[in-house]
């Protein structure tokens, strides 16, 4: 089935936009606002969330009514087009609920199971990360240009970790192995973003166990079409676990 990449990146783009214009608004009262946890009592939901993830999902289902959606706050919905959206309404829920400045809408999307778009896009910095497959990845516009592999040894690496303390002792292991081989590690708490900071070299590699696809299908596109290696860490596609980075 032949597909218009350019109108659905273009209505991902416009939704990511539009959902981050509403939690930019209602960034000021999202404390008072949590609704809910999830995997652990720290793992928050607010009112925001889901908000953003209904108004993304009501405009997909209005405009591209036989396309799959899966979403973080709960939307599974079946598809007929080989198109499925992977939505993560507001990535960086604890950042957002405190007042710092990095948290994302992050919407992907997937072409007859290829991981094809991706927009990210952070409303507090008014940062927006775009890519469709084979053309390249833009930050606000400009093309991202591929950045050097650096050494090991002096790379800043990017994790982040669960709120499930069972998951957070083996993260905790696999951090003591990498930090002494590294210049330092940085986590910072939305995993579509560090993606992106891969992407323009605000990052040199990042790596995480336990996250879902919607965490990282846009940042795969967008971190692979800079030149970065994106994988699990069994080196296949990265959906529970991702490592990404330049070189081999």
């Amino acid at each position: 089935m032949d597909h218009d990449l350019g109108g659905i990146s273009d209505l991902a783009i416009r939704l990511a936009t539009e959902a981050g214009e509403i939690l930019r608004k209602g960034r000021h009262s999202a404390l008072a606002d949590v609704t809910a946890t999830k995997s652990s009592p720290v793992d928050i939901v607010t009112a925001l969330d889901r908000e953003s993830e209904t108004h993304i999902v009501g405009a997909i289902r209005t405009f591209r009514p036989g396309d799959a959606i899966l979403g973080e706050e709960g939307t599974s919905v079946e598809g007929t087009t080989g198109v499925r959206w992977l939505i993560d309404p507001l990535d960086g829920t604890v950042n957002f609920t405190y007042g710092i400045p990095y948290f994302a809408v992050s919407i992907g999307v997937e072409i007859d199971g290829v991981r094809t778009i991706g927009a990210v896009f952070n409303p507090a910095t008014e940062e927006l990360y775009t890519a469709t497959r084979g053309d390249g990845a833009r930050r606000n516009g400009t093309l991202i240009e591929p950045r050097p592999t650096p050494a090991l040894s002096t790379a800043l690496v990017g994790t982040g970790f669960a709120y499930v303390q069972d998951i957070r002792v083996a993260q905790a292991a696999t951090f003591q192995k990498i930090l002494p081989a590294v210049r330092d590690i940085r986590r910072l708490g939305a995993c579509a973003l560090d993606a992106c900071s891969v992407a323009i070299g605000r990052l040199d590699a990042y790596y995480e166990l336990n996250i879902n696809p919607w965490d990282i299908s846009a940042g795969d596109v967008i971190a692979s079409e800079t030149g970065a290696r994106v994988t699990s860490f069994d080196g296949g596609v990265a959906e529970t676990s991702a490592i990404i980075g330049r070189g081999e």
